[in-house]
């Protein structure tokens, strides 16, 4: 934990320093409070390329991911989980996730947004690793909250969830010598590169940034925090890449591949429904 408030003390005072920058309310490892427009509907990509600790070899992971924004304040996300772990590509299950925007203080280039999020997904793999990850490794649920400032154009964001992993299917059973709730949080920064000044929608944009990820588990006492650094491109204001990679910064638990990339194509298609 004492890693963890240095490090929110390092992004606080990179946050500052960018007090005059530009940046985007869009975030490649975690949500922000804000949802995607009101009637559209968006088709996403993750790609995972994770190097195990044990075999050296690359474990690939895909998300697909169909979004909906039905209103201004609820989004949600229909999941699937395919990866390499038996040595050939095979669906694992899937989730759903939903965010509800509660709260919105809207001034002239700021605003305060804070918004609740849950998931339910339900896997079939093999559990290999202490970590707790329900989007795309454990059968289980989780539900948090998301606080996102934006000050002219910069966007600072924070997480905070609880966790809770369950029996996978196909006989995969949560071993009973571990802990199987976690607590999560994470920090996330970042700002606008180009346009220098927009003139019109069909800009290409240019985003980077930084997050911090971390996860306590009550039971046993065992954390980790990782540190990502990300690039995002925008374009035409609706098509979206993502190319980040994820280190881990320090852990006292099993984890089999904490350190990769990430490999991300979205798109949204605007009121798609009227």
């Amino acid at each position: 934990m004492i890693h963890f408030f240095r490090i929110l003390v390092l992004l606080g005072a990179i946050a500052t320093s960018m007090d005059n920058a530009n940046a985007q309310e869009l975030f490649v490892f975690t949500e922000p409070a804000s949802n995607m427009p009101a009637k559209s509907v968006g088709i996403r990509m993750s790609n995972w390329l994770m190097q195990d600790q044990q075999s050296s070899t690359i474990n690939y992971h895909l998300i697909p991911e169909v979004m909906w924004g039905v209103n201004k304040n609820l989004m949600v996300h229909v999941e699937g989980f395919v990866s390499n772990r038996n040595k050939s590509l095979a669906a694992e299950g899937g989730a759903f996730y939903a965010k509800y925007r509660f709260f919105s203080k809207d001034k002239v280039y700021r605003h305060f947004r804070m918004a609740a999020f849950g998931r339910v997904a339900i896997n079939n793999s093999d559990i290999h690793q202490e970590e707790i990850e329900t989007n795309g490794h454990n059968s289980g649920f989780e539900g948090g909250l998301i606080a996102t400032q934006l000050l002219h154009k910069q966007a600072i964001s924070s997480t905070v969830s609880y966790e809770q992993a369950v029996n996978n299917t196909s006989g995969n059973e949560f071993p009973t010598l571990q802990a199987n709730r976690a607590i999560n949080y994470t920090l996330s920064t970042g700002r606008l590169i180009l346009p220098k000044d927009y003139t019109n929608y069909g800009q290409m944009n240019l985003n980077i940034m930084v997050e911090c990820l971390g996860q306590y588990l009550p039971g046993n006492g065992k954390s980790f925090m990782d540190a990502t650094a990300s690039v995002q491109f925008i374009f035409n204001s609706q098509t979206r890449v993502d190319v980040a990679y994820k280190r881990e910064l320090y852990s006292n638990m099993l984890r089999t591949a904490p350190n990769g990339f990430l490999i991300r194509i979205e798109h949204l298609i605007f009121n798609a429904f009227r």
